[in-house]
């Protein structure tokens, strides 16, 4: 059997953002030499943080979920996690603004969360539908648990063996995970009361993908959430990957920052050499990476490889979105750290986003107000209001250089009439945007999309492409553009995936052939 760093070679990863640094640490804590190129000058990919006037804000994601994958991470260098990051558990972990009135916190206990859904809307039964939905999303969270998570796949032939899928329990987990059924139809089968209805279709925009769209299974996010928490690492998000940083060093991997790889080299048929845009050649035994799979294929590879992930299956862009960060010098009493402000229609809203490929007129706003568990992003009584409205991937024609004015008008009007931001303009002594051609640029995703590839398709939306390539032995992926898709704990386990596919393939590997 071979030993963990028998190659001659390092392991290459392209990417310093979450699935690399997470991968970069797993195959580190397993004992492989591991170099990591980074084209920016800092790690974290969008998990990036901006300061100003005393400001701090993460530029990224904003919400942490299920903390247990980076447990795993950190233990496979027998770190502890509470040894790393200093984890605050929200509660309430939303709270919901309705167009014409109504506010709502989305809390952690079922039967609160059911007591405060029959104070909001008494008499429609909703209380009861609420907790039918988190029995059924728990039902198709243990099923993804089971055959989903933690290997790398990229289709449902890789998930199920058809051959035992007779067998009563393999059935019972199908039915459970309700194939060839959409989410918002699952969805609005449970609950009848259309803002309940609203706000769990928001699970899903944690992959950037239209509830419609969407196969039903995703509907099992709720339960990840509702029953392991948010959280909140002290600091920001942008700490877990400082945290990953600085177990990676510690680790041995050898992080090369401000430097951009121009292309993977092959033998033909197997990964030899990472080549930088400088013209710098390292040889490597397998590559990770972490840039977005489609443009790792368009960009980096051979045109042969290339031809056949392009042929497999066609994919479409995420969406993309405006990100506003607002220093403001009084912070508002009545938000709470995570905030939707939901459109008043959402199926126009998604309807204008996904499939006519245009800016809600009345969107959905999210914010993050921190301030309220973290007093240190910002000065005394100040906020760093972070705003997040999606919007379509970016379509030809599109200049947000000229249409961000006027949009963010009309994020300022939403926020105004639903949130009661009636002075949100006066308060601002900071500010920064990103747009989606922003988005584009800064992080080098496809068509600016900030969650990779949509979900959308009644059996394949679920899938990404899988961890370990089809056509190139010893190249591997990880990353929200890759299985097991977007959002932190995803990108996340994308790396620890993508490891240990790499580390199982070398470890079953003859000497001689391993340390070529």
């Amino acid at each position: 059997m071979l030993m963990a760093n028998s190659s001659k070679h390092p392991i290459g990863i392209i990417g310093g953002g979450l699935g690399g640094l997470a991968a970069a640490c797993t195959l580190a804590g397993r004992g492989h030499r591991v170099a990591l190129f980074e084209k920016n000058d800092y790690l974290g990919g969008k998990a990036a943080v901006h300061e100003d006037a005393g400001f701090r804000f993460d530029m990224g994601p904003t919400i942490l979920l299920m903390p247990f994958v980076l447990r795993r991470i950190f233990s496979e260098a027998g770190v502890k996690l509470e040894d790393a990051l200093d984890l605050v558990r929200l509660d309430p972990q939303w709270r919901c603004f309705f167009d014409g009135g109504g506010v709502l916190d989305l809390v952690e206990d079922p039967q609160r969360m059911a007591t405060n859904i029959n104070t909001f809307a008494p008499g429609k039964s909703a209380d009861r539908q609420y907790v039918e939905m988190l029995r059924q999303s728990k039902l198709m969270r243990n099923a993804s648990d089971k055959y989903f998570f933690w290997k790398s796949i990229g289709s449902i032939r890789d998930t199920f063996d058809f051959k035992g899928s007779l067998q009563m329990s393999v059935l019972h987990d199908l039915m459970n995970m309700k194939l060839g059924r959409m989410l918002g139809d699952t969805v609005r089968s449970i609950i009848h009361e259309p803002r309940i209805a609203q706000m769990v279709d928001h699970f899903t925009q944690y992959v950037g993908s239209a509830p419609a769209l969407s196969p039903a299974v995703l509907m099992g996010i709720a339960d990840m959430q509702i029953s392991e928490g948010i959280w909140y690492p002290r600091g920001g998000t942008h700490a877990v990957p400082e945290a990953l940083e600085n177990l990676a060093r510690k680790s041995g991997v050898e992080i090369h920052t401000a430097c951009s790889v121009a292309r993977i080299a092959t033998d033909g048929s197997k990964v030899t050499a990472i080549v930088t845009a400088d013209g710098r050649e390292f040889p490597v035994s397998s590559v990770i990476s972490n840039s977005d799979v489609v443009l790792t294929h368009r960009e980096l590879l051979p045109e042969a490889p290339a031809r056949k992930f392009q042929k497999r299956r066609s994919y479409v862009p995420a969406c993309s979105g405006v990100v506003l960060y607002l220093g403001l010098n009084k912070r508002y009493d009545h938000l709470a750290h995570h905030d939707f402000v939901f459109s008043r229609d959402p199926e126009q809203e998604f309807h204008d986003i996904y499939q006519r490929g245009i800016p809600a007129a009345d969107p959905t706003c999210y914010l993050c107000a921190p301030a309220i568990t973290d007093p240190s992003v910002a000065p005394a009584g100040g906020e760093a209001l972070y705003i997040l409205v999606h919007t379509p991937y970016l379509r030809p024609g599109q200049d947000w250089k000229k249409m961000l004015p006027d949009y963010r008008r009309i994020i300022f009007e939403k926020l105004a009439r639903t949130a009661g931001l009636k002075d949100l303009e006066s308060r601002i002594i900071s500010q920064r945007a990103l747009t989606p051609e922003d988005i584009r640029d800064r992080y080098h995703v496809w068509n600016g999309a900030i969650y990779g590839l949509a979900s959308h398709g009644r059996f394949n939306g679920a899938f990404k492409p899988a961890n370990r390539s089809r056509d190139v032995k010893g190249l591997y992926f990880a990353g929200g553009s890759a299985h097991p898709g977007p959002g932190m704990p995803m990108a996340l386990m994308s790396g620890w995936i993508a490891a240990d596919a790499l580390d199982t393939d070398m470890r079953s590997m003859p000497a001689a052939t391993a340390s070529t």
